[in-house]
């Protein structure tokens, strides 16, 4: 008798007023900060008031930090379970000159606030109905599959979920206890780690190396057959799109996190976008005054200004280059822009003089803050 296919947890919605609406008040109070591992910390917040969260497994928050005089927005993928919907928790690796992630580290204690958006994002297996997952993270990338294997876990759901972490060491391992004891305890949850090294306090009996198809065929022999979700730093993921690939994976049921949610460290070198053909020469050329940055760059009439300032070697946040997750908000004190966004800002933000640079195209010649 074949198994019923369970559809995994859809999004819990609180009515009324016990639901947290951060377009009445954005400011989430951290409940509790919780050591991971040696560099990564889980950090737990509530709304100030007595409202319960509503969001998708694989969501993200964007949050706004006051770090050394200037404000920063960043995203963090939700870790906690839309089944426990009074808190919220991200989880957050140390990054060598990363801003954000060392103050966070190093600062940050419970009872402190900070402001943040609407959850948002479609990397979700909410209302799929497939009976076998195959989820494969690396490093921080564990955050949005842990979410899903949570709920899975507190609803009891019977799909089968087939739970693939690498890491460098058995000691960067995210979650490993809390994997484990859901496998012992719930048969369709099946965690297994790969490393590439021992650590100091433990010599690795499992699997080793980098994952690859060999590995991948040993732990779960049936994954062409399953649905995938991969997150983890961007070479990582490349890797294992080029894996699946390779072995023959219907890429029609692979779903991967398309936003960069790493931190920038300040050893970066910058990016910078390679101009793709010639520019009109009769286009209008508007110039933006980068104000704390004394740098002024062209930017093409229709091009975005997050575009123009890259390709002028000027390294400015950003995540998903498309007005959804509010890292490249930034004030325009003078000129104005088209802004097509996908809700990562609110309309008081926009009155008030905000941009998203990625879908901000200028009208005018501007000054930004930034």
């Amino acid at each position: 008798m074949n198994a019923p296919v369970a559809s995994p947890p859809g999004q819990p919605v609180p009515t009324g007023s016990f639901r947290w609406e951060p377009e009445e008040d954005d400011v989430l109070l951290c409940r509790a900060v919780r050591e991971e591992t040696h560099d990564v910390k889980t950090f737990v917040f509530a709304p100030r008031n007595a409202r319960q969260f509503a969001f998708l497994s694989g969501q993200f928050l964007t949050f706004e930090f006051e770090i050394g005089g200037e404000t920063i927005h960043r995203c963090y993928t939700i870790s906690s379970a839309p089944t426990r919907p009074d808190t919220v928790s991200i989880t957050v690796k140390r990054v060598p000159g990363g801003p954000v992630s060392n103050w966070l580290h190093d600062h940050f204690r419970p009872g402190m606030m900070l402001r943040a958006t609407v959850p948002m994002g479609d990397f979700t297996w909410s209302g799929m109905k497939a009976p076998k997952y195959l989820f494969l993270s690396g490093g921080s990338g564990v955050t949005p599959m842990m979410s899903m294997t949570r709920s899975s876990y507190d609803l009891a759901l019977v799909a089968d979920i087939a739970f693939v972490h690498a890491a460098r060491t058995p000691a960067d391992i995210v979650f490993r206890d809390e994997l484990e004891m859901m496998g012992r305890r719930n048969r369709s949850i099946r965690p297994t780690f790969v490393v590439e090294a021992d650590s100091p306090a433990e010599t690795w009996t499992g699997y080793r190396g980098r994952l690859d198809e060999a590995k991948l065929s040993a732990i779960c022999p049936d994954f062409r057959e399953r649905v995938v979700f991969v997150c983890g730093p961007a070479p990582f993921m490349t890797a294992v799109r080029a894996m699946l690939q390779a072995a023959g994976f219907d890429m029609a049921r692979y779903h991967q996190e398309s936003f960069d949610f790493s931190e920038l460290a300040a050893s970066e070198q910058a990016e910078i976008a390679d101009a793709q053909g010639a520019i009109d020469s009769t286009a209008r050329v508007f110039q933006l005054d980068f104000a704390k940055s004394r740098r002024m760059v062209e930017c093409p009439e229709g091009m975005t200004v997050l575009e123009a300032a890259r390709r002028a070697g000027l390294r400015l946040p950003s995540s998903c280059s498309k007005g959804l997750c509010g890292t490249c908000k930034s004030k325009l004190t003078s000129g104005s822009v088209d802004m097509k966004h996908g809700g990562g800002i609110r309309q008081r933000e926009i009155d008030a003089g905000m941009a998203l640079l990625c879908c901000s195209r200028p009208l005018s010649d501007l000054v930004i803050e930034r």
